[in-house]
């Protein structure tokens, strides 16, 4: 969120566009991979809606090629655009990998959680 905001403030519309649209669209076919991984690993499981095989792995050949095609024309932006993914990698190992964190540490976590169900107006459920 604070390197989105930085963007904005230097960069112009058009280039944030950019990186956003590639960042989807290699989110988009990661979920797809996994949902064919899953489809060979786990084919006994319960799926509410279940397609064709065909249709991810057609799917997969477009987005491939328009990543390829993208990493080609506009290299820098899609560097950038994975950048700004790996941004979340620490947050990752601080939140969810680090198990046996500080006192310290969890209220930080807990206040910021906090502020941003407050600033957002989301509440997660309580039993």
């Amino acid at each position: 969120c604070l390197a989105t905001l930085i963007i904005m403030l230097v960069g112009d519309t058009y280039t944030l566009i950019n990186y956003v649209s590639f960042i989807n669209y290699l989110c988009y076919g990661v979920t797809i991979i996994g949902l064919i991984v899953l489809r060979w690993k786990k084919p006994k499981i319960f799926r509410p809606i279940k397609v064709n095989l065909l249709i991810p792995i057609t799917y997969l050949a477009f987005w491939a090629f328009l990543l390829i095609f993208s990493l080609y024309s506009e290299p820098i932006v899609c560097g950038v655009g994975l950048i700004i993914i790996l941004t979340g990698v620490p947050v990752f190992f601080l939140g969810v990998y680090w198990r046996n964190k500080p006192k310290c540490v969890n209220r930080l976590i807990e206040s910021m959680t906090c502020w941003g169900q407050k600033l957002c107006f989301v509440v997660y459920p309580q039993c």
